[in-house]
């Protein structure tokens, strides 16, 4: 295969958008991938004794997935205002993702109302079967019935080639076999993912943060090289990612470059909340060991970095990203917001320590309460990543978690009567 030019937008050691020439290894390119090559393909799941994943510890070339183990029946919680509902992925799942989009395993499942009657969901780092290989894709999507009871559970219709209203894009070579929304170089030291954050949808353009990883270190801490936003305007289908959305996580001050102003990697994980003409951004630094930051922008302007206002506290906003200034204390992870009609207040989740927590605020930008635990890591250990349910329903809280072990994303309520 002929040397392939490809772009990489990160904004490493030189802060500047680098064009490397790489070979990628014709041994290694996926067949199942239209993105092109990851050089992530292995030959087997590692485990002889189950299909559900059994990793063991494979290394995917430039990403390592070590201890994963086979999903366990969804466990009950018992005591406190949260029940799960169901699996959501995986070959537990009443959706059998793992024979439906080959997705066997994967974490994150960020969901969010394309405007138009689905509710799209966007997950990280991905496993499946391909051509009878496991292999890994950076990340995929799948879109479900945003109006159907979610009481009775998430699920998602079939993918159809072509139908960007089809539970995933596939192609027809690979019809079960769900498409990464965005790549990256796969190459440690230098890009080894790209893990969805944030997603909504604006005018019938679906908008989604991303965060370029650098490396995987211990639990809960990693390293990234930007944040930025990947743009859809057919349902999700395929993804154009925008350059000039870019939050450096080097904060070198490059003058006209606002990309690398202080206050950037402040940004790296993202939550969205739309209310009224703005779109508040919520950010935090690399790692579940950060503190929480806020930004907000006009709608029609989400892609404009220019537009950007930064909260700094006592109702004042700046248009210098150096000024943003905590709206919660670390440490804070992974965190969603959304106004919510039963409580009357702006609700946020996020997790700390293995624990689901929920904050109420009377405004976005606060005062936030503070952290009231909803699942315990006592009920159910190494829960992570919760996302809200964008759709209101009542005094039940729906949101969607991911549990390392298992590594798949389950459905959980929560009785907010219990919460007032």
């Amino acid at each position: 295969m002929p040397a392939r030019r490809l772009l990489v937008a990160a904004l490493s050691a030189g802060l500047a958008v680098t064009a490397l020439t790489l070979t990628p290894p014709t041994a290694h390119a996926s067949p199942c991938n239209a993105l092109g090559p990851v050089g992530h393909d292995v030959g087997s799941t590692g485990s002889a004794a189950s299909s559900r994943i059994g990793m063991g510890s494979l290394d995917f070339g430039s990403y390592s997935a070590p201890g994963k183990k086979p999903q366990m029946p969804l466990k009950k919680l018992h005591g406190g205002p949260s029940q799960t509902v169901q699996w959501v992925t995986g070959p537990l799942s009443p959706n059998r993702t793992d024979k439906r989009f080959s997705i066997t395993s994967t974490d994150v499942g960020i969901p969010w109302d394309n405007g138009s009657g689905q509710v799209l969901m966007a997950f990280g780092d991905t496993w499946g079967k391909c051509n009878g290989a496991m292999v890994w894709r950076h990340n995929t999507m799948l879109r479900a019935n945003g109006n159907s009871d979610v009481s009775k559970g998430i699920s998602f219709p079939n993918a159809m080639p072509g139908n960007i209203r089809s539970g995933a894009s596939v192609t027809a070579a690979h019809p079960n076999f769900a498409q990464p929304i965005t790549n990256g170089i796969g190459i440690k030291n230098i890009e080894v993912g790209r893990i969805p954050t944030a997603a909504i949808s604006i005018g019938g353009v679906q908008y989604l943060s991303f965060m370029s990883i650098l490396r995987w270190g211990a639990a809960g801490r990693w390293e990234t090289n930007f944040s930025a936003i990947a743009t859809s305007r057919d349902n999700g289908q395929t993804w154009r990612v925008e350059n000039n959305t870019i939050r450096s996580r080097y904060e070198l001050n490059i003058p006209g470059v606002p990309n690398t102003a202080t206050g950037q990697g402040r940004f790296q994980v993202s939550s969205f909340l739309r209310d009224g003409p703005w779109v508040y951004q919520y950010g935090t630094p690399n790692g579940r060991y950060g503190a929480l930051f806020l930004s907000r922008v006009p709608a029609n302007r989400i892609l404009d970095i220019n537009a950007y206002q930064y909260y700094r506290g006592g109702g004042q906003w700046s248009g210098f990203s150096g000024d943003a200034t905590k709206i919660a204390t670390e440490p804070i992870a992974e965190v969603s917001v959304r106004y919510n009609s039963f409580l009357k207040r702006y609700v946020m989740l996020s997790s700390r320590k293995g624990s689901i927590t929920l904050r109420t605020a009377p405004n976005p930008e606060g005062p936030w309460s503070g952290p009231r635990t909803i699942v315990s890591g006592r009920q159910i250990s190494k829960l992570y990543a919760p996302y809200i349910w964008p759709r209101d329903t009542g005094s039940a809280l729906y949101f969607v978690a991911s549990r390392w072990d298992d590594y798949n994303v389950m459905l959980i309520r929560t009785d907010l009567s219990s919460i007032r």
